[in-house]
């Protein structure tokens, strides 16, 4: 229950995020989504990391979900203070490299769809965190796709599948 309930946020932000790059949000409200999106991934690691259940995986996931947080709320930062996100840009670089072990890991052990869908969705979210490294750090031209790509991922990686783990259809 806990994932559909923190992939519904990273669905919702991602799809403002992408209607952000598209010019349909201005900077500070995008401000709010990520800003609350940051706080409930933050709140979800948490409990991953420190909770009285934690294992070992629980651990790994809690620290990787820290990675969505930490974005969230640097993008939260940046709108806010009007910086140009060239940090953020490097630490997506940095994110996009630390969860090749994770892709790989996961389609190695996948022994189900379900196992096969997350492996999906690090591979798609570690393709968008590279997208931003391109778009922030070096400045390359690609804010269409990177907006569409993060609008798509939204709901595909997200918003769909958060609904279902929320009503016990997946």
């Amino acid at each position: 229950m806990m994932l559909g309930f923190l992939l519904l946020w990273v669905g919702a932000v991602l799809f403002l995020n992408g209607l952000w790059l598209m010019a349909k949000i201005e900077d500070r409200e995008i401000v709010v989504i990520n800003l609350v999106s940051g706080l409930v991934a933050g709140a979800v690691a948490a409990q991953s990391i420190f909770g009285p259940a934690a294992t070992t995986i629980s651990i790994r996931a809690g620290a990787l979900t820290l990675l969505f947080a930490t974005t969230y709320l640097w993008v939260a930062y940046n709108r806010w203070s009007g910086v140009n996100g060239r940090g953020l840009g490097w630490f997506s670089l940095f994110v996009s490299i630390t969860l090749l072990p994770e892709i790989l890991g996961g389609f190695q052990a996948a022994a189900n769809a379900s196992e096969i869908w997350l492996a999906l969705n690090w591979l798609i979210w570690a393709v968008l965190w590279f997208m931003y490294f391109l778009l922030l750090a070096l400045g390359k031209p690609i804010l269409k796709q990177t907006a569409w790509t993060t609008l798509i991922a939204g709901i595909v990686t997200g918003w769909l599948p958060g609904l279902l783990l929320l009503y016990d259809r997946m």
